[in-house]
């Protein structure tokens, strides 16, 4: 059965521009549909955040300007945004749609691949990751589910959804965001995330590219996740026997623990990755890797997710056999890893290991009792009135604390962006939890730039919280040349903060170009300095039939043009027409005369007199034979 015809946006149009044809994908934290945007008439994929993540005001107020920062990475391998919004509990990107398949689909199709065909496709990945962190970005998710391979065979990088500027911690409280089988050691264990955590990322892609599998796997995302710290990706070459030492090399390199170790950025991986491929001969490249088993693929490991920090840092310490085990050393109990292969924990390590989940799990009697009596949960309060707010959290036993309006694009005016204990917080009855209210979008009025040069008109509208928009020149009597005429929309207008606001700028006083063409050089030059022109002549001359020497054979702009005043006019002077040499034809036939003067560019005429009319000699010419003259000019022959 379609799925796609029991969702409810199939059909639908998204604020009033995008209708909905198809569902494309589910992930963790968004649905992509394909649609059409019914202004342009495009095919477009749409990606619409899951509604129980868009009542979350900070994440979704963070998918925005995110979202708006990645537009600005202009890279052929990286998928376009074109627009981004909200309609009703829907928030949306608009983006470029590519018709094939993704990575995914063709290692669970495929299995492992030929080391060139892995390379084909890492090359264009490292290029696109490569533009982001040389822009400021970093991905932070990458996985074979966000590698789109077009019907075209182009390779484009795909859902930027979680990036971060390059020098961005990620510390957010007690998660790490990302996908389990590809997340670097130092995002699970301390949330840093810069341009190494990608390039980790793509390492592991490139050993399930050669060997069809993850490096690491397990029964649980915390296994995987201990796998990670605490121990290296194997070489490619241990799963598949005969691959060369210098895709292990570039694995090893790309997916070390210690983040200093590896390439400092995807440019620096793509280098070595080049390298790489070049010391590798066409039977390396071509290996045929081993017959694929068909596995069914559990997308679980593979979604984006929201990982609990208590799954994150799983450390087991050094077991003293004297001493009471200490099992665990985290800011909160944790679910214990597996010990290490070859290694088993003493009895009484393991007997507090499952005391300590016990005390998690909450199923000792008494804590359950003491417990159930004091504490009780932050009621969610997103996108609440404040006098909803207020009666949820009387009626949970809680006291209002401080009280705060904030801006928001996203959240309407008057309800609620977040809480201070966030909501399904435990907390004691009777404490306080703090609120802030939206006051909506923040607006401001567009100054008046009117008379200001360009640069500093930007400056301004700058720190007035906007943005410079697109700059158009227009001819202007009032206004110097380089100056502002006007913003749109126009000065006072209210916009939003971060609206980009339209500059025109004077190109200067028109003038009308006269026509100085077939002038001296020295009368043109006066005639235009004379109209507020500036003037330049051309060092390369042409030869001109029209045109004397010395004489304006041609000028840029053209006549009748109007430029502004002080423009350049460039002109090129004739150094007349091309002089060649005449023939000598006296004592020759008419015919041959004629015959020889044409043959070298010249028109030819006769003067036969009363004594010529029968005649067929010529008997003289108007310019003598070795001499110069015109090309294409007239030499008549007198015949007798």
């Amino acid at each position: 059965m379609d799925t796609t015809l029991q969702d409810p946006l199939v059909g639908q149009v998204l604020d009033g521009r995008y209708r909905v044809d198809a569902r494309i994908a589910v992930g963790g934290m968004a649905t992509v549909y394909r649609a059409v945007d019914t202004r342009l008439d495009r095919v477009l994929a749409l990606k619409v955040m899951h509604p129980s993540l868009a009542v979350d005001a900070s994440f979704v107020e963070r998918f925005i300007r995110e979202a708006k920062s990645v537009a600005r990475l202009a890279h052929p391998n990286v998928v376009q945004v074109f627009d981004q919004g909200a309609d009703g509990s829907y928030v949306y990107l608009a983006m470029e749609y590519v018709a094939g398949c993704t990575l995914r689909d063709v290692l669970r199709e495929r299995g492992a691949l030929q080391p060139r065909a892995a390379l084909d496709i890492l090359e264009p990945v490292l290029a696109a990751l490569g533009a982001a962190h040389r822009a400021g970005f970093v991905h932070r998710d990458m996985k074979p589910e966000n590698v789109l391979i077009g019907d075209d065979g182009r390779v484009k990088v795909a859902d930027f959804g979680l990036v971060r500027a390059v020098d961005t911690v990620t510390n957010t409280t007690g998660t790490v965001l990302g996908t389990v089988s590809y997340l670097a050691p130092e995002q699970i264990e301390n949330g840093t995330a810069d341009p190494r955590v990608d390039v980790y990322a793509c390492g592991v892609m490139l050993f399930e590219m050669l060997t069809g599998d993850k490096p690491h796997d397990g029964d649980s995302p915390a296994v995987i996740l201990y796998k990670h710290l605490h121990e290296d990706v194997p070489p490619p070459s241990a799963s598949v026997p005969g691959l060369a030492y210098e895709l292990d090399e570039l694995v090893a390199s790309a997916t070390a623990r210690n983040p200093d170790l590896r390439p400092y950025d995807a440019v620096a991986l793509l280098a070595q990755t080049r390298q790489s491929r070049e010391r590798l001969g066409a039977d390396q490249l071509d290996a045929l890797p081993p017959q694929a088993v068909t596995l069914e693929h559990d997308n679980a490991d593979d979604r984006t997710s929201v990982i609990p920090r208590s799954l994150t840092v799983p450390r087991l310490l050094p077991v003293d056999e004297d001493a009471e085990p200490e099992v665990l050393r985290t800011s909160r109990l944790e679910t214990p890893p597996p010990p290490p292969p070859g290694r088993r924990l003493p009895r009484r390590g393991v007997v507090s290991i499952v005391v300590a989940l016990l005390l998690v799990l909450g199923v000792g009697a008494g804590v359950w009792y003491i417990n159930s009596g004091q504490f009780t949960k932050v009621p969610a309060l997103l996108t609440k009135s404040e006098a909803q707010a207020r009666d949820q959290l009387e009626e949970a036993g809680l006291k209002v604390g401080e009280v705060s309006h904030a801006h928001s694009d996203t959240v309407e005016r008057g309800t609620i962006i977040g809480s201070n204990p966030g909501p399904g917080a435990r907390i004691r009855v009777n404490d306080s939890v703090s609120f802030t209210i939206s006051d909506g979008p923040e607006t401001v009025n567009v100054p008046d730039v009117a008379g200001d040069r360009l640069a500093r008109a930007k400056e301004r509208l700058r720190s007035d919280g906007l943005e410079p928009g697109m700059v158009t020149q227009e001819f202007s009597e009032d206004m110097d040349k380089g100056y502002v005429i006007s913003t749109k929309p126009a000065a006072g207008t209210e916009r939003r903060a971060g609206s980009a606001i339209a500059l025109v700028v004077s190109k200067g006083t028109p003038v009308d170009v006269p026509d100085v063409t077939g002038e001296s050089e020295e009368d043109a030059w006066a005639e235009l300095q004379e109209a507020g022109l500036s003037v330049k002549v051309s060092p390369r001359q042409v030869t001109s039939d029209e045109f004397d020497k010395g004489q304006v054979a041609a000028q840029s702009p053209k006549a009748d043009r109007r430029v502004a005043e002080g423009t350049t006019v460039t002109l090129t002077v004739s150094k007349g027409p091309e002089m060649i040499e005449v023939p000598d034809v006296v004592g020759d036939s008419v015919d041959d005369a004629r015959k020889a003067l044409e043959a070298a560019g010249f028109q030819v005429k006769e003067d036969r007199g009363l004594l010529g009319l029968f005649g067929d000699t010529v008997k003289g010419q108007s310019v003598e034979g070795g001499e110069t003259a015109p090309k294409g000019s007239t030499i008549t022959i007198k015949i007798r």
